[in-house]
């Protein structure tokens, strides 16, 4: 294979895609097709992109699709002969009928610094632990995460970024290890390094239910809990008289002058921000959102105490059903005096 005329296909739905695309054409590499999944079925997709713009107008190939594996896919995919096939960036399985496609190989992405953090919602948990991550450009194989790895770009997490600005430093990231690798796979290296398996860790999936937030919890876990669900995740959340409350900004208190029940809102400032505590200390709510009224903005008040208290909540239930408990008594009773007449 002549390096120079590699033929590449790339599958994907998410912004990381997109930048690996931008990269390999700003590279000058022999894109020849690209796969992005149908707008119609990318409401779970957290942090979706449509890729066709961008292809129709450098004259890329595009077809979108709503499961990978379908036989016109592979077929299609087929057609295209690529020597490599870029998967990345989306959370359908690849089957081994495409993995076994390219006459080099499928080559994945992942933003930890593997073989640390292998697995699933890299992101959300790199944002969430604060660990150090890496642009890792590796070969796909049999395991999870785990194929021998082609190029690695590392960058830092800082301590109060959220998943938004993690993910600006995975693309930045992206775009540097692109830069300095794409000439050289171009030019005939191919120099794939294995992982050390003894090594790995691995992450778990994450949902948005994972995003409820106890505020008996220490601060520390709600802030990070916060920062991992924001945006271009589903966002944390609590409940504040009875309506659910996204919370997508938040960021710790320095002068620590209050204290009070964790949940409440011990204060409101001038720029809207409201400072709540936490299980052993405050934190401020930079930006909140009502789901059910986007254009409603939230009007929390000093006093307001956010979540749910299991015990105050069964008690309005059990309150309740003995009142819907009487009500049918006397509907009961009722009736028996009608069939008495």
């Amino acid at each position: 294979m002549e390096s120079k005329n590699i033929r590449i296909v790339v599958i994907g739905a998410v912004n990381s895609t997109l930048r690996i695309i931008k990269g390999l054409y700003r590279n000058q590499a022999n894109i020849v097709g690209v796969m992005g999944i149908d707008e119609t079925c990318s409401a779970n997709v957290s942090g979706f992109v449509n890729m066709e713009p961008f292809c129709r107008s450098v004259g890329i190939s595009f077809k979108s699709y709503t499961k990978i594996n379908d036989d016109y896919n592979i077929e299609l995919i087929r057609n295209w002969q690529p020597d490599l096939i870029f998967a990345v960036g989306f959370s359908q399985l690849v089957s081994q009928k495409i993995l076994d496609i390219p006459t080099k190989a499928t080559i994945g992405f992942h933003p930890t610094q593997l073989p640390i953090g292998r697995g699933r919602a890299p992101l959300a948990w790199l944002t969430y632990t604060g660990q150090p991550g890496a642009s890792n450009f590796f070969v796909i194989s049999d395991g999870v995460d785990n194929g021998p790895i082609l190029a690695q770009e590392p960058f830092i997490v800082e301590s109060d970024d959220h998943a938004a600005d993690v993910e600006k430093k995975i693309l930045n990231a992206i775009d540097n290890t692109l830069d300095k690798w794409v000439p050289k796979l171009l030019s005939g290296e191919w120099n794939p390094v294995a992982q050390h398996d003894e090594l790995a860790t691995y992450t778990g999936i994450r949902r948005p239910i994972d995003g409820l937030i106890d505020w008996n919890e220490p601060f520390l876990t709600t802030y990070a809990r916060i920062r991992a669900a924001s945006r271009p995740h589903p966002g944390a959340y609590t409940f504040v008289k009875g309506r659910k409350l996204i919370i997508w900004r938040a960021m710790p208190d320095k002068e620590a002058k209050y204290s009070g029940v964790p949940g409440r809102v011990l204060l409101v400032d001038k720029l809207g921000r409201y400072l709540v505590q936490c299980g052993d200390k405050v934190i401020w709510l930079n930006e909140c959102e009502y789901p059910d009224a986007l254009n409603e903005t939230p009007r929390l008040k000093v006093g307001d105490l956010l979540g749910f208290s299991p015990q105050n909540e069964i008690a309005k239930l059990y309150k309740k059903i003995a009142k819907l408990q009487q009500e049918i008594k006397e509907l009961k009773l009722r009736d028996v005096d009608i069939g008495k007449d």
